[in-house]
């Protein structure tokens, strides 16, 4: 006896696909876009912008010993071997954010002693960039040496 021959069942793809895009069309214009964490608008806390810049003291004047000692308006800062100077960092960091927040230039005047070393002039530059003051100006004659 011979089997009856049955028909091939052939799927029909066209119409799968058809609806598939259908589907996506129906989901791209249904859904809301997100918005990403960065376009998101940010205050944080203790930095109020001011409308008009505010009179912080022109400049601050910072000294070089001739033992390498510095002082910042007569106080004194990090020990004379030290060369990374801590203290002195935070505080131009400070300085530097109170003046951007301020809308003011933070401005840092060196008085140097006729006899301090280079390198610790050198080592305050340094210290002035990590903490990102750029306006540095050297003191000429001044009247508070000795």
């Amino acid at each position: 006896m011979r089997r009856p021959e049955q028909p091939q069942v052939e799927m029909q793809i066209a119409p799968l696909i058809d609806v598939c895009f259908l589907l996506l069309f129906f989901y791209i214009l249904t859904s809301k876009p997100v918005k990403p964490e960065g376009d998101l608008g940010l205050r944080l806390p203790g930095t109020v912008e001011q409308e008009a810049p505010l009179d912080l003291p022109d400049e601050q004047r910072l000294q070089i010993l001739e033992t390498g000692q510095i002082l910042l308006n007569e106080a004194p800062l990090d020990s004379p071997s030290q060369r990374d100077l801590p203290q002195l960092v935070g505080i131009l960091s400070r300085l530097r954010q109170s003046a951007t927040a301020n809308r003011a230039e933070a401005l840092l005047t060196l008085d140097v002693a006729d006899a301090a070393k280079h390198q610790r002039i050198v080592d305050v530059l340094n210290a002035c960039t990590k903490a990102g003051v750029t306006n540095v100006t050297f003191a000429a004659g001044s009247e508070n040496r000795p």
